[in-house]
């Protein structure tokens, strides 16, 4: 299949897990793929086993946004679809909210979304597609992630404004909200290995389906959202969560 060919596409935190799966997937359907992340030895592998042009960058400091933009641009000239995947989940309980954590993880997931738009909405062609990665968390109140489902609703509110004002240029912008999915974003949370192992146990056992996402499942949402099959589509968010938001009580 190559739906995409021609396109040039650029996935923040394509070094692993939604992102790089993504990254495979926009490849195999023809586009032109550029992946960043903030780990140079991350990016350069990831980059290396796919194929596909790497670059470092931290989404949240907006030097190194102005430094992957002016790379983008002097390597392709402009881009069509641009993948607003990066992101980081710290799990805390009210009453132990540090501001470091929340200032991190604001300034990733929602500060480092809008601007990763803004930077890059100069060289992003006419009918381009923006998809943002959200999360269910901005709906279910799940204990111990106030910030990141503050972060991820926020950046869905900013996607209906987003997709009003984009319009008249011809660009598109959507908002995927996952359920839990296999990805290395629990393992980076810091919590003991027991711990969320008995987490992702209790997690599959309340959604309908019975078990995790897959990464490669939510890449074959963005690929669809990213062509032109669906180039009626805008403002919209997408639940792909095995079912658990339409069941949250569900054991």
């Amino acid at each position: 299949m190559s739906d995409l060919k021609n396109k040039v596409a650029v996935i923040t935190g394509g070094n692993s897990g939604i992102g790089y799966a993504t990254a495979k997937l926009l490849k195999q359907r023809g586009a032109s793929v550029i992946i960043s992340g903030r780990s140079e030895e991350r990016v350069k592998k990831a980059a290396a086993e796919l194929g596909v042009t790497g670059y470092i960058a931290d989404v949240s400091k907006l030097d190194q946004l102005d430094k992957l933009v002016a790379e983008v641009k002097a390597d392709k000239g402009s881009i069509d679809i641009l993948f607003v995947n990066a992101g980081i989940f710290t799990p805390a309980p009210i009453g132990q909210i540090s501001e470091e954590m929340f200032d991190h993880q604001m300034g990733i997931n929602f500060k480092g979304a809008i601007f990763t738009v803004e930077k890059f909405l100069p060289i992003i062609n006419e009918g381009a597609s923006i998809i943002n990665l959200s999360s269910i968390n901005a709906y279910t109140g799940m204990p111990n992630t106030a910030v990141y489902a503050a972060s991820k609703a926020a950046l869905n509110s900013y996607t209906r404004t987003a997709a009003t004002e984009l319009a008249p240029k011809g660009i598109r912008i959507n908002a995927l909200n996952p359920g839990p999915v296999e990805t290395p974003i629990f393992g980076k949370t810091g919590m003991p290995e027991e711990q969320l192992n008995q987490f992702a146990a209790a997690m599959q056992e309340r959604i309908p389906l019975k078990r995790f996402g897959k990464a490669e499942e939510i890449a074959k949402l963005v690929a669809f959202l990213a062509s032109d099959d669906a180039s009626f589509i805008t403002g919209s968010e997408y639940n792909i969560d095995g079912g658990i938001s339409v069941n949250p009580l569900l054991t």
